[in-house]
Formats: structure tokens, C-alpha cells, sequence
């Protein structure tokens, strides 16, 4: 639409499925963003609860809710029917429906040295520990969700889910019950609940993988892949793709003794040593023990203890050539003091030991030098540190909020657009947490705005088309997405996609017609995880 003169219609859908106009009037005109004119209209005034609609020239929206808590059920998907989905080793039920049965329980054999994989993956001329190429590594057949639209195991895609989950209960309580889950007998029933908080049996199911990495290996690894390219690009049942038998090179291809299998089929664990990865996994863990500590009291131990192992071995372990090789952009000094410091807090707010204190305050102000880089760590410090430092950070908050504001003149949606070859609503969403962060200790100086704009963006007020990043929520919801049921043209519910890319020089563009662009319509489980975050936020506020 290029026409100005045109009036914005804002209808109300009446309880006897009649039309009203609620509200009328000329759009503002915003300017250029890539190839489009963009206008604006502003309907915040309307307040009554009910479904609405807008009109523009012969351009009709979907019907939407305007209501108090319209964002209250916004993230029930995600957690009850996503993260289950994406359980490994479990088997997942939904009524009729199989998900997929308790897949990898063959897992897994030390990757082969000097081997350069696909979408990543890597193994370095040592395995870095006591096991030899393709040896089976004990222990790691426990918790761990697959990462994204693959069956992997990414660690630090691992990391982010635990540690978002820990903030949300730590944040909010949240307490959902849904799903039943049971660790013992691999069972994961979706819409059935057990009397136990989900979002701390999802905690769990995450501990249960980190730790079994350092108990079984010594230190966190990047992560567990398929060994075959046919594996990787199996879609349907995961449980399809080994014959969950432990493998066993004394027996021949196809031959079983019941127990091991003489097939190559099982994933590789790729074990180079980067203390990133480690320190990661102490973060998560760190965080998770405070709250499992009444829910699984052994697990929660287990995790501290775990956690304080990986501090100390990393202070008393020297990184070789090799280490830094594979720790590529994360070996950045700035970026090592951030990790370390976040993990001296939640040892310290985990133990009360002084001593994760004391080192946390010599790194501090690498952090705050840099106080946009790591706006997010500091934002969930300041409620633990005295008031001095809060009087310390608030200038630099000052600035930030500044540079909030000139986002607006970047497009009219008021988000961070990503422009590299990964779409950006994963950034988009922690950004908006890292402004409720910081809200939360400077209401006076972050704008509220700046955190709803998040979910506005989520749900359709973005490029390319008007429907919503996460799969059956919303007006008009992602139906057609990269997840394990791609083939089917279908999606899982809960999942959020990556969401627009912008072709050079100025194509914005979300295919919702063709799942297989994963830079588009991949579900992740970090954007989900957070978004979970996001929207109890939001209701927090809103309350």
C-alpha cells in the first residue's frame, strides 16, 4: 500500500460474530525499511477486551485477542508439547500419537582424530581423554534434548536450556504441571501430569546429561553427533536410526549377542577440551543445584559438586595449543574473564564460599568495560550485589537505555533485525530479557517497552508476512517448519523459528511454504527456552 489517504479500520468481532468499528484513523508515515514504505498506526487506546481486527485498504489481519492476560497460556505449548518432544533417551507419547521411542541408548563412541565432520563438527588429532577412537564411552545414554530440527546433542545448546529454566524458576516459581516424566523407566507422557513441576523434571533431564559428560569423559564436550551421514538426515522416529544396541567390534556387521551389536551405527562423541564448554557446564550447573535442591536433593549435590570440580580443574589445568585451536572465537580474553566471572557468581550464590567472591570481583571490571556485551550477566548480578555497585552500573545503564532508544530509527519495529545468514529472533528475545533485567533493579530508566516489543515481534508485527514465529500460538501461527516432522510439511507446537532473514541487498524473507531453509524455520531449543522466559516476564509486568 502506498496510499496515505487510506484510513486504518480497527474492527471489533461482536459476541454474535457481527461487525463494529472500534477505532478509525490515518496511518503516520515511518519512512523506508529495506525495499518498503512503512506506515504506523497506533490502536493502544483500545482497551475493552474482545477480538478484534485490522482493516487497511482491502487488507484484513486475523482475527486477535485485546485482554489482560491474553499472554498467559502463550507459552504452554513450548513446555508442555516441545520440550518433550525434544527429550532424547526417553521414550515420548502424546494420547495415540508416539513422538519417537528412547533413541541413542547406544550412546556413544569416542569420535575418530583428525576428523573434520559435517555442519560443525570436528575432532582434533588427541580425543583429549583415556578413551581411544571409536571405544564406547560409558554413561552417556541420560537426559539431553536433541538440539534443534537434527537428533544431536549440542552442549551448548544443553547449557542455555538449563540455565534459562533455572532463572525461570528462580524468577517466577513456575510450577506447570503437565507432563509426566519418569527417568527411570525412560517414559515421557505429554498432557498427563505426574504432580511435579515440569519445568524442574526439564531441569533435571538436562543435569542428567552434563554431568554424565564430566563423570564419564573429566570436563564438558562439545556435544554428541551421528556418525553416518544417512543418520543425520533421518527424519521420524529418532529411535530408528541405531539399533540401540552398544557397539561391538568383535562381532561381526548385523551380528547380536542380545546385548552389543557388531553395527557401526551408534553417535560419536566429540571430545575436544575448550574451557568455554567447561566453564558453561559449571554455570548450569551451578544454577540448577539451588533449584533442584528440594525436588532432587542427590541430583542437586551431584551437580554442585560437579560444578566446583570443573572450577578447580580449570585453575589447575593447563590449556594446550590444541585446546585453543578449537576454542576459535571463544579463546577472546575478554570473552573468557565474562564466562569465568558468571560462573564465580553462581558458585558463590550456590556455596557462599568467599572465594568464588573474591575472584568474581576481579573480573568484574573487565565486565563492566564492556557493559553492553555482557548487559545480560550483569543484569542478573545486581540484585545480589550491594547497593554501591548498583549506584556503580546505573551510568552505564543510563547509556544503554540511550542506545535503546535509537533502535527505533532502525526499522519500525523497534527490534534488532538480524541481517547475517542465521535469522535473529534468538537475539531478539534475550535482548528483550536483558531489558527486563535490568528493568527489574531500574524501572525508572529501562522503558517497559522495550521488553514487550519482543513478543509484538514473535506474533506477526514484523517483515515479510504477519504470521507468528511459535507454532500454535498466535493469530496466524508458523504451520509449516523445521522441525523432526519436516517431511510432513508440518510442525511441532511450541516451537519458535529463527524468523526473517534479509537477502542482499533488501529482501526480507520467511518462507511459509518451505520448512527445509533452517535459517529461517529451524526450531532450537535455546530460542524456545527462552522465550518461555520472555513471556512469564511480560505476565510479571502486566500483572
Amino acid at each position: 500500500m502506498t496510499s496515505h489517504s487510506l484510513p486504518s479500520l480497527y474492527i471489533k468481532v461482536c459476541s454474535d460474530g457481527s461487525l463494529s468499528k472500534a477505532l478509525s484513523g490515518t496511518p503516520k508515515t515511518w519512512g523506508m525499511y529495506t525495499r518498503y514504505n512503512y506506515l504506523q498506526f497506533d490502536f493502544s487506546s483500545v482497551t475493552e477486551p474482545g477480538i478484534y481486527m485490522l482493516e487497511y485498504g482491502n487488507q484484513r489481519t486475523a482475527p486477535f485477542p485485546i485482554a489482560t492476560d491474553v499472554f498467559q497460556k502463550a507459552w504452554f505449548p513450548t513446555l508442555d508439547v516441545f520440550f518433550p518432544v525434544q527429550m532424547d533417551h526417553m521414550f515420548v507419547r502424546e494420547a495415540y500419537r508416539v513422538w519417537h521411542g528412547a533413541a541413542h541408548l547406544d550412546d556413544a563412541l569416542q569420535a575418530p582424530v583428525n576428523r573434520i565432520h559435517w555442519d560443525g563438527w570436528r575432532q582434533g588429532p588427541t580425543t583429549g581423554n583415556k578413551y581411544k577412537p571409536l571405544e564406547h564411552i560409558p554413561g552417556l545414554n541420560v537426559g539431553g534434548w536433541f538440539d534443534a530440527g537434527d537428533f544431536d546433542i549440542q552442549t551448548g545448546s544443553q547449557h542455555a536450556v538449563v540455565q534459562a529454566f533455572a532463572l525461570l524458576w528462580e524468577s517466577f516459581g513456575v510450577n506447570r504441571d503437565e507432563t509426566t516424566i519418569n527417568q527411570k523407566t525412560r517414559y515421557t507422557e505429554i498432557h498427563v501430569p505426574d504432580g511435579k513441576p515440569d519445568v524442574l523434571q526439564q531441569i533435571e533431564h538436562g543435569v542428567l546429561q552434563l554431568v554424565a559428560q564430566v563423570n564419564a569423559i573429566g570436563y564438558a564436550i562439545p556435544g554428541i553427533n551421528e556418525s553416518h551421514l544417512y543418520q543425520y538426515r533421518h527424519l521420524g522416529d529418532a529411535v530408528n536410526k541405531t539399533d540401540n544396541l552398544v557397539y561391538n567390534p568383535r562381532l561381526d556387521s548385523l551380528q547380536t549377542d542380545g546385548r552389543t551389536s557388531g553395527t557401526p551405527d551408534d553417535r560419536w562423541a566429540f571430545t575436544n577440551r575448550t574451557p568455554h564448554m567447561n566453564y558453561g557446564t559449571a554455570i548450569s550447573l551451578a544454577a540448577a543445584s539451588r533449584a533442584l535442591k528440594d525436588y532432587n536433593p542427590e541430583l542437586s549435590k551431584e551437580a554442585l559438586r560437579v560444578a566446583r570440580f570443573i572450577w578447580d580443574d580449570e585453575h589447575n589445568h593447563q590449556a594446550n595449543p590444541e585446546e585453543q585451536t578449537y576454542s576459535g572465537r571463544f579463546s577472546n580474553p575478554e570473552f573468557m574473564k565474562s564466562i569465568e566471572c558468571r560462573a564465580a557468581f553462581e558458585l558463590w550464590r550456590s556455596t557462599d564460599y568467599e572465594g568464588y567472591k573474591t575472584r568474581m570481583n576481579e573480573l568484574l571490571p573487565t565486565l563492566l568495560e564492556q557493559f553492553n556485551r555482557n548487559a545480560s550477566v550483569i543484569a542478573q548480578m545486581i540484585p545480589f550485589m550491594d547497593n554501591a555497585f548498583k549506584k556503580q552500573v546505573r551510568p552505564l545503564v543510563e547509556a544503554y537505555a540511550g542506545e535503546l532508544a535509537e533502535v527505533d530509527k532502525e526499522n519500525p519495529y523497534g527490534v534488532r533485525i538480524s541481517t547475517a545468514g542465521w535469522a535473529g529472533n534468538r537475539n531478539i528475545v534475550q535482548a528483550c530479557i536483558t531489558n527486563y533485567l535490568l528493568h527489574r533493579s531500574y524501572p525508572e530508566l529501562i522503558n517497559p517497552e522495550y521488553i514487550y516489543r519482543g513478543l509484538n515481534y514473535l506474533y506477526g508485527c514484523h517483515p515479510c508476512h504477519n504470521l507468528s514465529f511459535v507454532s500454535g500460538v498466535g493469530a496466524q501461527p508458523k504451520k509449516v517448519a523445521y522441525g523432526s516432522n519436516r517431511a510432513d510439511f508440518s510442525f511441532i507446537p511450541g516451537g519458535v523459528v529463527p524468523g526473517i532473514r534479509i537477502l542482499k541487498p533488501d529482501f526480507p524473507e520467511n518462507r511459509e511454504d518451505y520448512p527445509f531453509l533452517w535459517s529461517e524455520n529451524e526450531y532450537v531449543i535455546d530460542l524456545a527456552a527462552s522465550y518461555i522466559y520472555l513471556v512469564n516476564a511480560v505476565n510479571n509486568l502486566l500483572k
